[in-house]
């Protein structure tokens, strides 16, 4: 959805796109989320337009950026902004600040596709890859793979200097600067002690679901929801009850968040997602659905998935195989459910804290857009 922005109090003010919506609450939220989106895309333009850095051995770095920066949901901005809006009232400073969350995304994907050895993301070529076709295209000395995965990673820490910089420079109140940076350290350090985890995130080990759960909660779901909601409402000088009812909030529907990833993980597909939808199998990751599978499937099931799934390479026809079994254990109609019970929590959540009711409404239509996204 694309929304033209011309009236500031109309994008930054829940209250003013709901009350355009008594109907259809849903609608209202969603084109309020796609209006904040639109200001935060273009916040991040200016920031990159102003902080260019310019071609580096005749290749366009910046575009390779804009590619991780420019196309997302920007879910992590607008949990900041809502966390913002819970004590503040609507402003641009604090949307700007709200949008260097993208830029520790960008950050975050550029090393995840290093990492996994991804090919593809948001349907184009991932960091490292599109970096080693300019190496090969220009016949520059080397391996072109080696320095690809190298000239990634450096953007990766480029995108984690703009973040800090453009979270200094928002021209946020310099007291609410100093209540949110400490949280803004330690959320990126959570998120990088969750990557350790995933290294060595594989089905093999056979961890149990408490221990996929919880490294997914680390690496994802809390940066998705829990921390940015947190970031803002900190940033906002909101009171500890309203701070803990948000991060129960965040809790549940970050988890909720990652669970609908582990299953676009496994039946999704590349236009849906931008990433190849077997990825998770070939990878013998241990996620929610794949060890939700293991729990439930009869013993002769459970043996063949152990037997796929430990195989060194995990072809299509075992992923196909995979996928049928899986579905067979129940396990995604297991996992659907956690993630209804995780939405029912977070909602319950939001109701406990006294904020305004625009901003519960905001809330609630959050959650779904988290957790509706399709294969």
């Amino acid at each position: 959805m694309t929304v033209t922005i011309d009236n500031s109090r109309r994008l930054c003010s829940p209250a003013t796109i709901l009350a355009d919506h008594p109907v259809n609450a849903a609608d209202g939220v969603a084109w309020w989320r796609a209006a904040v989106r639109d200001r935060v895309l273009t916040e991040l333009d200016a920031f990159l337009r102003e902080n260019r850095i310019g071609a580096v051995h005749g290749i366009a770095v910046d575009d390779i950026a804009r590619r991780y920066v420019a196309g997302g949901k920007c879910l992590r901005s607008t949990f900041m902004y809502i966390g913002w809006l819970c004590g503040e009232a609507p402003d641009a400073a604090a949307l700007r600040a709200a949008a260097a969350l993208e830029l520790v995304h960008a950050f975050a994907l550029i090393q995840d596709d290093v990492m996994d050895e991804s090919a593809l993301r948001r349907g184009a070529p991932t960091g490292h890859v599109a970096f080693a076709e300019a190496h090969r295209d220009r016949r520059m000395p080397g391996d072109a793979a080696r320095f690809g995965e190298s000239a990634a990673v450096l953007l990766g820490d480029i995108c984690l200097v703009w973040a800090d910089k453009m979270l200094r420079d928002s021209g946020i109140r310099p007291e609410c600067l100093y209540r949110v940076w400490p949280r803004f350290d330690a959320m990126r350090i959570e998120l990088a002690v969750g990557q350790f985890g995933d290294l060595l995130n594989d089905v093999r080990t056979e961890p149990d679901f408490g221990q996929v759960l919880a490294l997914a909660r680390a690496k994802s779901g809390n940066y998705t929801v829990r921390r940015p909601l947190e970031l803002g409402a900190a940033m906002a000088g909101c009171d500890e009850p309203t701070l803990a009812a948000l991060s129960r909030y965040g809790r549940a529907v970050g988890e909720a968040f990652q669970m609908r990833d582990d299953l676009l993980g496994i039946f999704g597909n590349a236009h849906a997602t931008g990433k190849p939808g077997d990825g998770d199998l070939t990878q013998h990751k241990a996620t929610t659905v794949v060890i939700a599978a293991r729990q439930l499937a009869d013993p002769a099931a459970r043996r063949e998935l152990d037997t796929l799934l430990s195989a060194p390479v995990v072809d299509a026809g075992a992923t196909d195989r995979l996928r049928a079994l899986i579905t067979a254990s129940g396990a995604p109609a297991r996992i659907e459910a956690m993630i209804s019970d995780r939405i029912g929590e977070a909602r319950h959540a939001a109701e406990s804290a006294t904020l305004p009711e625009p901003i519960r409404r905001v809330l609630d239509g959050m959650a779904l857009i988290c957790v509706t996204r399709h294969p």
